[in-house]
C-alpha cells in the first residue's frame, strides 16, 4: 500500500476530472487525488505549494482551466492568469517535487487556416484569447519544466458538465429544427477515451517507457479518429438517439460568435500512438458506445425505442 504511487487531478469536477474519477478504481495501483477548484485554485501558487509539501504526488494530470471560450475575450486577465500564469506555477512546483506534470491543452492554439492534421511541430497561432491563454500555459510549463507533458486535445464531450453532445441531446428534444455550422471542422474526443489514454501514458512512464529524443516529445495530439464538420456530428448524434429534429446546415457567418473559431483544427494523432503504444477509437463507434451507454440514466425511454 505504501509504494502506490500518487496522482493528482486538479480541476476534479470537469469532464476529463470526473472521466479519470469514474475510472480509478480499475487503477488500484495508484492512489488518486482529486481537487476540485474549490479545494486547490491552481492560480492560488502559495496553495499550490503547502499541498504539494503536504502530499508525495508522483504525477500530476492538470484539468483546470478557464474554458468559457467566448467569456475570455472580455476576461483576458482571468483566462491567462489560470490557463497561463497558473500552469507555469505549477510546473516550477511539479518540478521542485520530482512531479510528473501531464497539462491538458487544445486545438484552438492553432489559427485553422490549415487543411491537414495539425502536426505537434506546426506552428501555433491562435485567432481567440482562450486559445492565446492555453498557448501561453503551455509555453510556460516546458520553460518552468522542460519533462512537462503536453496533451493538446479537441471537441472534448462527457456524460459530465456542458458539451455540444448533451445540449445537442437537450435541443432535440425541444425543438422541431436547429442550425448547425458545416464549416469547421475538427474531430470529437470522448473524454472517457483520454482518461483512459492518460492513464495508459502513466503505466507506459512507470513502465520505463522512454520518449523520442529526436523530437519535441513534450508535446502530444489526442482526440478519436475522424475528420467531420459540426453539422456530421450533430446529423450523427440524431441518427443515434432516432430524433425526428431538422438539423439544418448553416456557415459560420451565419452564427456569430464573441471568440473566433478555427475552421480546422483536426489534430494528427500518430505520435501519441507511437511513442505511448496507443490505439484510438473512431469517433463514430465512440460517440455510439457513449450514446448507449448514457442513454439509460440520462434519457430513459425518450429516443431509444424496440
Amino acid at each position: 500500500m505504501t509504494n502506490k504511487k500518487h496522482i493528482l487531478v486538479t480541476g476534479a469536477n470537469g469532464q476529463l476530472g470526473m472521466e479519470l474519477k469514474a475510472i480509478a478504481s480499475t487503477y488500484p495501483q495508484y492512489h488518486f487525488l482529486f481537487s476540485t477548484k474549490e479545494e486547490l485554485p491552481i492560480e492560488d501558487a502559495d496553495a499550490v505549494k503547502k499541498y504539494f509539501a503536504q502530499q508525495q504526488i508522483d504525477f500530476c494530470i492538470n484539468c483546470a482551466a478557464y474554458t468559457a471560450v467566448d467569456k475570455a475575450e472580455t476576461e483576458k486577465e482571468q483566462a491567462f492568469l489560470i490557463n497561463g500564469t497558473a500552469v507555469g506555477e505549477l510546473a516550477s512546483v511539479c518540478k521542485l517535487n520530482n512531479t510528473q506534470l501531464i497539462h491538458i491543452s487544445t486545438d484552438y492554439v492553432f489559427n485553422g487556416e490549415a487543411c491537414t492534421p495539425y502536426k505537434e511541430t506546426d506552428p501555433t497561432s491562435p485567432i481567440s484569447i482562450y486559445g492565446e491563454s492555453k498557448l501561453k500555459g503551455e509555453q510556460l510549463a516546458l520553460l518552468n519544466d522542460p519533462s512537462s507533458i503536453i496533451i493538446r486535445t479537441s471537441w472534448l464531450y462527457s456524460s459530465y458538465g456542458n458539451n455540444f453532445v448533451k445540449t445537442m441531446f437537450r435541443l432535440m428534444a425541444e425543438r422541431e429544427s436547429i442550425n448547425v455550422v458545416n464549416d469547421q471542422w475538427g474531430c470529437p474526443t470522448n473524454a472517457e477515451d483520454l482518461a483512459e489514454t492518460i492513464m495508459k501514458m502513466i503505466e507506459k512512464i512507470e513502465q520505463g517507457k522512454k520518449r523520442d529524443k529526436k523530437e519535441d516529445a513534450t508535446i502530444f495530439h489526442f482526440c478519436n479518429d475522424g475528420k467531420i464538420s459540426w453539422f456530421d456530428f450533430a446529423t450523427t448524434i440524431k441518427e443515434l438517439i432516432h430524433s425526428n429534429c431538422e438539423i439544418r446546415p448553416i456557415p459560420s457567418s451565419a452564427y456569430q460568435t464573441a471568440a473566433k473559431r478555427p475552421a480546422y483544427s483536426v489534430l494528427d494523432t500518430r505520435k501519441v500512438k507511437r511513442v505511448f503504444d496507443i490505439h484510438t477509437k473512431d469517433w463514430k463507434a465512440s460517440l455510439k458506445f457513449f450514446i448507449l451507454k448514457l442513454s439509460m440514466d440520462t434519457f430513459p425511454g425518450r429516443f431509444f425505442g424496440q
